[in-house]
């Protein structure tokens, strides 16, 4: 039977540093709730605002797979990989922190904000040599497009982990059913962008999310026209 927990948006912690405005689904930071630590192997989902000209300066990871997902605006990206330039909707990016990089993450806009979806997936195997990469994609009414998995082919990316992202747009009144591609060890963490959908007949509004697991697929009910990011990551860390 399946087990489900729901997070919403109004439950996330919050950081308002003026020209950072950030919710957080999970501890990070000076957010700290020792029930929200991760789900699975993901252990952070930021949705964050930067003023224009503004941003993360260069600083270090290590053993931590980073995804960036611009939801507006230009983020500028720079690391010690050599990776530099910028991406805005329409296109994701993910750094292996793996044995130690330094990167920063930069509004490249002096006019306007960006916005966009910071996600930390633990690794699978550690100190692994740091790598970049980054891809546009297009995403089409009433479809769900692959944007990371295992193995990546054309037109997906590939993590240290065994996940997938997917995002979704669906117009009101659609019935889409979503198999779990690993369903004896992995769960899936749906993050709803915008919108009012049902997911096993539990309701979810505008950034709201829902974590399922020990599953082998979910039914999703759109009542509006709505957009969301699947992921599919395991849930034993062991």
């Amino acid at each position: 039977m399946a087990n489900y927990v729901i997070h919403t948006a109004d439950s996330r912690g919050h950081a308002d540093h003026g020209w950072l405005k950030s919710h957080h689904t999970f501890s990070f930071a000076g957010y700290f709730n020792p029930e929200r630590v991760h789900f699975g192997a993901l252990r952070v989902l930021n949705d964050d605002y930067v003023a224009p000209g503004m941003g993360f300066g260069k600083h270090p990871h290590e053993n931590m797979e980073i995804v960036s997902i611009p939801l507006e605006g230009k983020l500028a990206h720079e690391d010690t990989t050599g990776a530099k330039g910028i991406i805005e909707k329409g296109e994701i990016q993910f750094m292996s922190a793996g044995t130690g990089v330094y990167h920063s993450e930069m509004n490249g806009s002096s006019s306007e904000a960006v916005k966009f979806l910071q996600i930390w997936i633990i690794p699978n195997k550690m100190n692994i040599e740091p790598r970049y990469g980054q891809m546009n994609y297009e995403l089409n009414d009433n479809e769900i497009k692959t944007l990371i998995q295992p193995n990546a082919e054309e037109g997906t990316l590939n993590l240290q982990q065994n996940a997938w992202f997917k995002l979704a747009k669906f117009d009101e009144g659609k019935n889409v059913s979503v198999p779990v591609e690993d369903p004896k060890n992995n769960g899936i963490y749906l993050f709803l962008l915008n919108g009012n959908i049902e997911v096993d007949g539990h309701k979810l509004t505008t950034r709201d999310a829902i974590g399922i697991w020990e599953t082998e697929k979910i039914e999703i009910k759109t009542n509006e026209k709505s957009e969301f990011l699947i992921m599919e990551i395991p849930m034993n860390l062991n």
